[in-house]
């Protein structure tokens, strides 16, 4: 290995101690957490959205900034810690879960660490996100990591099972013990802008939820307009959403950038509104290190370096991994390997 790819490997540890061991924040730079507020119809009405003008602001988000060398090999290294690695496929299995696990525990392989000299900062992924039948599975696998488990709830991915059904689903993910729960909204009550049933239905959500967070999934694919992004994502900070979260990843389209920048916008509204900060997950279709990097950007750009770290912004993805994998590699080789060996499982 020559002396200045060694001394970049050294740049991008040193970069990534930064970037990767910020993402469990120091105690004093916690947030309180969000309590909710009263339904304000007239701050919910208020949002209105240029569709054309916010296409053209994302626009600019890839363009407009760059990182290259070690300091993007420590994006993607603070990428990694942001990632809800996930499975939600009808054949999981106890075992596979099991895998998930352990590549949460260790995203990245041995000897992709030493080459970065990253070994020592003890990366993870954000969380791990399964199904409620497989919660005790991945409780049980994660023991001593500090690594939560996120359970998809509220009869994902379509919300539409009785809601009695969907509340004690919540309840029974919290008991199971996950520490995050991702609900989904009635879509129908945005689109015919019945934002009163929406505050009550996420509110009682929060409210089984108990201890654990909660991301609040819109289904921003289904929702028709951006301006009805804005108020549904609004409503749902009301609430109690602990975070607003893009799509199930099952709708025709899921996250893109313009619908998060409506998103991020309303967050950054309702932390001057209230002084309480929200968190943000894109979260289907996410599949390249390029894509995440431009998340990053977005977030750093309307939100702050504060909303780069895992209490405040999460990846909802299962095969953006490997593509990271593969980037980091390239910068400390020099070369692309095949995606088989980054396997996830």
């Amino acid at each position: 290995m020559t002396a200045k790819r060694t001394h970049a490997l050294k740049l991008a540890g040193a970069e990534s101690d930064q970037l990767s061991n910020a993402h469990r924040a120091a105690p004093g730079d916690q947030f309180e957490r969000n309590p909710g507020m009263p339904l304000d119809l007239d701050l919910v009405l208020a949002q209105r959205v240029n569709r054309s003008a916010a296409e053209r602001r994302a626009a600019t988000i890839p363009t407009r900034r760059t990182v290259k060398k070690q300091w993007q090999a420590a994006w993607l290294l603070r990428a990694v810690t942001l990632i809800d690695l996930t499975t939600l496929a009808g054949d999981d299995t106890p075992g596979n879960v099991r895998r998930l696990c352990a590549k949460a525990m260790h995203p990245m392989r041995p000897d992709l660490e030493q080459l970065l000299g990253v070994e020592k900062l003890h990366i993870t992924t954000g969380a791990v996100c399964v199904y409620h039948a497989l919660v005790p599975t991945a409780v049980e696998a994660l023991a001593g990591s500090g690594i939560p488990v996120a359970a998809v709830s509220t009869g994902f991915p379509a919300g539409l099972s009785p809601f009695e059904t969907r509340l004690a689903e919540v309840q029974a993910s919290v008991a199971a013990g996950a520490k995050e729960i991702d609900i989904v909204i009635t879509r129908g009550y945005v689109l015919t802008g019945d934002w009163q049933a929406l505050y009550d239905e996420v509110g009682a959500f929060r409210n089984a939820c108990g201890a654990s967070h909660m991301k609040a999934i819109l289904g921003t694919g289904e929702l028709a307009t951006l301006t009805n992004v804005a108020r549904a994502s609004m409503v749902a900070m009301m609430a109690g959403a602990d975070f607003i979260k893009t799509s199930t990843g099952k709708e025709g389209v899921n996250a893109t950038l313009p619908v998060s920048l409506v998103m991020v916008r309303m967050i950054r509204e309702y932390f001057e509104q209230t002084g309480h900060a929200i968190g943000y997950k894109p979260a289907g279709g996410i599949r390249s290190a390029k894509n995440s990097l431009e998340y990053l950007y977005l977030m750093k750009e309307e939100l702050g370096d504060r909303w780069l770290r895992s209490d405040l912004f999460r990846f909802g993805a299962s095969g953006l991994l490997t593509d990271i994998e593969r980037q980091l590699e390239h910068f400390a080789t020099g070369r692309y390997s095949a995606a088989h060996r980054q396997p996830m499982v």
